[in-house]
């Protein structure tokens, strides 16, 4: 047993700094190396040193990340990939077929969305949409469709509905579906889906994995072995995987997630107080409110209420527009998860796929990414946007 056995590391900051992430035995670097390489010499044809030959099938920076994630998920198997729609691509790819269908929330990213709709849809998969905060029709759905996979995605983007993932996955189940959870929003550190039920998780570790905006990739963890064999199968042999030194990067910010997360919840969460019942916002999507209709499925499902919340501006599209380009510490960009503030315009930014179907976002509607800077500054600057309108 070694010093950092994954195996007697129970808590979760513990875990993100350590599992995975042995010394380097050859020097003794605390931090492990990132291994730069494409291919890895063989002693003899066929006898690999420790089972590596090309960094596509295998790389040590790249394992040293998967095993950390599937720690920090509760997971048996965890899988990097390019990007988070990479890894939804591949798991997608792995368990459906011509005739499928997927059910999915109704308010979800659109990127996932557009995939399923655009890329699967040629291919005789079907998509449905729907209210899943409502259990009653989520279970008509559910026995009406038979589905392959439900897709949750909780707290979703970007209304900031909480979908009940126990309660979902067994309807799921006594239908048959895999149920797989985006938890970008929440994070392992927030929520943890497969213990609440769900077989699958995925990421965009571009998000708060990586929490920096500097690194791209994706991540699907599950306990089933055997949809694992499946997936590192498509990771293989599709080759959509993360290079060594973006899995170095994203290792080294999940270092900082317990503690990022705690400060991401706390601006929000002051923020979001400081909205609630201005003259200029009509409402505040933000799950930590008492008002928020599922504030108290998320104070049970989550540890904290998470950095992401959006509003809907009294004045409309003018409004919502003026309001995201006169921020001054908040930086108007695609993304979020990263230690700075953004803000987004979803209607045209990253929710610009979806308009015209049941997703399409307010034009109302603007979303922040709130970082880690001093919160009485990002209140401020929320402050003087709104009094600038």
């Amino acid at each position: 047993m070694t010093e950092h056995d994954p195996h007697i590391l129970q808590g979760f900051a513990t875990r993100a700094i350590h599992a995975g992430q042995e010394f380097d035995p050859t020097t003794g670097a605390v931090t492990p190396p990132v291994y730069l390489t494409s291919t890895f010499v063989q002693r003899s044809i066929g006898d690999l040193r420790g089972g590596y030959e090309y960094a596509r099938g295998g790389n040590p920076t790249r394992d040293a990340l998967q095993t950390q994630l599937a720690s920090l998920e509760s997971g048996a198997r965890a899988f990097s990939f390019a990007s988070g729609l990479a890894a939804e691509d591949a798991l997608l790819r792995a368990v459906l077929r011509p005739g499928d269908h997927v059910l999915m929330g109704n308010d979800v990213y659109g990127g996932t969305h557009r995939l399923v709709r655009r890329i699967f849809g040629p291919w005789q998969v079907e998509l449905t949409t729907v209210e899943l905060g409502d259990l009653a029709v989520a279970r008509e759905a559910l026995e009406r469709l038979r589905p392959r996979v439900l897709w949750l995605e909780t707290p979703s983007n970007p209304l900031m509905k909480v979908t009940d993932i126990t309660a979902l996955a067994e309807l799921a189940h006594a239908v048959g579906a895999l149920v797989v959870v985006d938890n970008t929003f929440a994070t392992p550190y927030l929520q943890q889906p497969l213990v609440l039920g769900a077989d699958v998780v995925v990421h965009s570790t571009t998000k708060y994995l990586g929490g920096h905006s500097d690194v791209l990739g994706g991540a699907v963890v599950t306990n089933d072995l055997e949809l694992a064999e499946q997936v590192q199968f498509h990771q293989f042999a599709a080759g959509a995987v993360s290079g060594p030194m973006d899995a170095w990067l994203t290792s080294r910010g999940i270092k900082t997630l317990a503690v990022r997360m705690e400060r991401h919840s706390a601006n929000a969460q002051a923020i979001a107080e400081a909205l609630q019942g201005h003259p200029a916002v009509t409402r505040v999507y933000y799950p930590g409110l008492p008002e928020h209709p599922d504030h108290a499925l998320a104070a049970r499902q989550m540890r904290l209420f998470g950095g992401m919340l959006s509003l809907e501006l009294a004045g409309g599209d003018a409004a919502a527009r003026a309001f995201a380009e006169s921020l001054r510490v908040f930086q108007l960009a695609e993304s979020l998860g990263g230690v700075e503030s953004l803000v987004n315009y979803p209607s045209e930014m990253t929710h610009a796929s979806v308009r015209g179907t049941e997703l399409e976002v307010s034009d109302a509607i603007v979303r922040l990414s709130v970082g880690i800077e001093d919160a009485a500054d990002l209140v401020a600057d929320v402050e003087q946007g709104l009094a600038a309108l």
